[in-house]
């Protein structure tokens, strides 16, 4: 990941390969932001003129590169649209700003180093600026440039020309990130900072998770990703192997998970406060690979499904984040790990599976298969009396359907705790929507020789899912369902500090919702 310094130096005095400005749309053309006067002083105060006469508006995510005039100690001048001039208050939207940052830091790749010239005065501004410029300099860069004689990546030089120059270089990310601001020795930007920086670090340990290839990203492989996390940052694990997972009656995992050469894991990953009052359980579905089993997807849906496990990329993410914030909450996570196949073994349409809770399922689509390993998941959760429970799963395209690629769905059997979670995903600077559980949906899923099916009416499939998943929690336990299958994996193109591939969705709620649990603001 980018490096991240604070610094009180000017945009002109700063020793940099660029810099960053933001502009904001005004009623006669773009306006340059707080942050660039020193900036816009080395252009004679014509920057936004220029910037107009070259085409640029201000409008949200646009940028515009410039070489620096005398006066800058930068090479480059980097403006970035704001979008519309903020409130009559002068404050900016956290999330304008952090998706400035990241289209800023994006639009740099390959540089060695930029100054961030952005509004950032108090410490919520600055914990945007320093998040989406670390966000937006993400690049999943894992199976490129690999040499072909010895296997080793190529590395960028450390040099200033290296960064600046060839081929080789080109689309490396923006190696180190300067926050401008005249707080930055104050110990509230510190800290805002050093959250952002972690924040950061785990959304994108869940990107790299949700972007490695099947091949290389199974259950044993993800279990194992998840035991060197807890290691390095002192949290308990426990991982339950195909043989545990029949020994405790684990139904819903094993029949997913039976068709394939790689055996399903349930891996139980946690962070323990001291002082801690309050305790969160998270569950993230982890489909490994999702061929949709016997009930085989169609040609053109199947590219993509190694991004099935961000559920559980975002849970491990959320608890490895809540350890290194040091909040004063337990955080658990359950991560329901398998691969989802046809074969010889595989779940057939129409078996019976006893599940964890002890109650049956009757499969009648196998490619309704998340919903299984999360409700063995869900109700052994429970057995341990957390405060609230939150499962996080790609599950549905019906979700997809009804929000679009960029707003996950939140269910809840508890309308305040549902209401909590949309305000908190919206300070994260995720988009959500709540989403009900109508009760006349629960009679669709009726079998005549098991408890439940794992399907029911195909309009309002979403709605379906959350209710199959809500039989599986304990009575009185306060729970909610994530269905991030829409914004968990970007197939268009980057905008903001979102990248194309993993994004890391529901890692910030997730964060956000451990802050406020310890805070004693929810549950």
């Amino acid at each position: 990941m980018s490096a991240l310094t604070l610094s009180t130096s000017s945009a002109a005095a700063l020793r940099a390969d660029a810099v960053v400005v933001g502009v904001v749309k005004g009623p006669d053309g773009p306006v340059v932001a707080p942050g660039g006067e020193a900036v816009d002083e080395a252009f004679g105060g014509s920057l936004a003129a220029t910037l107009e006469t070259l085409g640029a508006s201000g409008g949200e995510g646009e940028t515009v590169k410039l070489p620096a005039p005398d006066g800058l100690k930068a090479d480059l001048v980097l403006a970035v649209g704001l979008g519309a001039a903020p409130s009559e208050d002068g404050a900016y939207e956290p999330e304008a700003l952090r998706r400035a940052a990241g289209a800023a830091a994006r639009a740099l790749a390959g540089t060695g180093k930029a100054g961030f010239a952005l509004p950032a005065g108090d410490p919520a501004a600055l914990a945007a600026v320093c998040e989406g410029a670390l966000l937006g300099a993400y690049a999943f860069t894992a199976y490129r440039g690999k040499d072909s004689r010895t296997g080793k990546t190529e590395k960028a030089g450390k040099d200033r020309k290296a960064r600046k120059g060839g081929d080789k270089d080109r689309g490396a990310p923006l190696a180190e990130v300067v926050v401008l601001g005249s707080g930055a020795r104050d110990k509230a930007h510190k800290a805002a900072a050093e959250r952002a920086g972690v924040l950061a670090a785990e959304v994108n340990r869940a990107r790299d998770l949700v972007n490695t290839p099947s091949n290389d990203l199974n259950p044993k492989s993800f279990a194992a990703a998840a035991q060197a996390a807890a290691k390095e940052h002192g949290l308990t694990v426990e991982v339950l192997d195909e043989k545990d997972l029949a020994k405790g009656g684990y139904g819903g995992i094993l029949g997913v998970g039976q068709g394939s050469a790689n055996p399903p894991r349930l891996v139980r990953i946690a962070y323990t406060a001291s002082k801690a009052k309050k305790s969160l359980a998270l569950v993230g579905k982890g489909i490994t690979y999702d061929s949709g089993g016997i009930s085989l997807k169609p040609a053109g849906h199947n590219e993509t499904m190694k991004c099935d496990m961000s559920g559980a990329a975002a849970v491990l993410g959320a608890v490895v984040a809540a350890a290194r914030l040091g909040l004063r909450v337990n955080v658990t996570g359950w991560l329901a790990l398998a691969e989802n196949m046809p074969s010889g073994t595989a779940t057939r349409p129409g078996d019976v599976l006893t599940m964890y809770s002890g109650r049956t399922v009757e499969v009648l689509n196998t490619d309704a298969e998340g919903r299984l390993v999360l409700a063995d998941a869900l109700a052994r959760a429970c057995e341990e009396k957390p405060d609230a429970v939150v499962d996080v799963a790609t599950l549905t395209g019906a979700m997809v359907l009804a929000l679009g690629n960029r707003t996950f769905g939140i269910m809840a059997n508890d309308d305040a705790f549902r209401g909590a979670l949309h305000e908190l995903a919206g300070e994260a600077g995720e988009q959500a929507w709540p989403m009900p559980l109508p009760a006349e949906l629960r009679k669709s899923m009726d079998s005549p020789v098991a408890d439940i099916a794992n399907m029911g009416e195909r309009a309002g499939g979403g709605l379906v899912a959350g209710l199959f998943l809500k039989e599986f929690v304990a009575e009185g336990t306060t729970w909610a369902h994530l269905d991030i299958a829409g914004p968990a994996f970007n197939e268009s193109g980057p905008f903001g500090y979102t990248p194309k591939g993993g994004t890391g969705s529901a890692v910030r709620t997730l964060v956000r919702l451990a802050e406020r649990v310890a805070d004693g603001d929810v549950v």
